[in-house]
């Protein structure tokens, strides 16, 4: 066995920062995280998912429903006002009136994993698609998948950037 000892103080010194960088991800997550939370909610902005597939548009019943939310809509012929018009040309799919699922994406470090999402319980129906509860207030209708969640190739590229300098900056 052929054994070398190195004395080096500041390659050792950038050695050790490296070790303990790589056991600590946890800086390194946090930026991960806030930069997947920014890229998710830019989805809602563009109305895509991750690969950049547009999302399937809203619904008749959906715009519907959207509308009734507001006053001033409909003349007092039943026909659609200006602002209607306005509103619905604005109207983007998983963009409602409070935009609470935009709105709420987060991220949590727990140990080395980092979890991105919503807390909003409708959250799985709108990423995986699904059919409407027969309780619910658009029963028994079919949701498309509309991903939100994932990462982009741009995503991809900026976790590697991030890591790259997290651990470059050790030596």
């Amino acid at each position: 066995m052929i054994e070398i000892e190195f004395n080096d103080r500041p390659v050792l010194d950038a050695l050790d920062e490296l070790m303990r960088r790589a056991s600590d991800p946890q800086p390194a997550l946090k930026l991960i995280g806030e930069k997947l939370v920014d890229s998710t909610q830019q989805r809602f902005v563009d109305g895509r998912d991750p690969d950049g597939n547009e999302w399937d548009e809203n619904t008749a019943l959906t715009l519907a429903f959207y509308l009734s939310e507001y006053k001033g809509n409909f003349k007092k012929d039943g026909s659609l006002s200006t602002k209607g018009q306005r509103r619905l040309g604005a109207k983007k799919p998983l963009t409602g009136r409070s935009r609470t699922l935009q709105t709420t994406i987060n991220y949590q470090i727990a140990g080395d994993t980092l979890h991105v999402g919503s807390p909003e319980p409708y959250a799985a129906m709108h990423q995986f698609g699904g059919t409407t509860s027969p309780n619910s207030m658009i029963p028994n209708k079919p949701i498309p998948a509309r991903p939100f969640l994932g990462l982009s190739s741009d995503d991809r590229e900026d976790i590697l950037d991030i890591v790259r300098g997290y651990l470059a900056d050790a030596l």
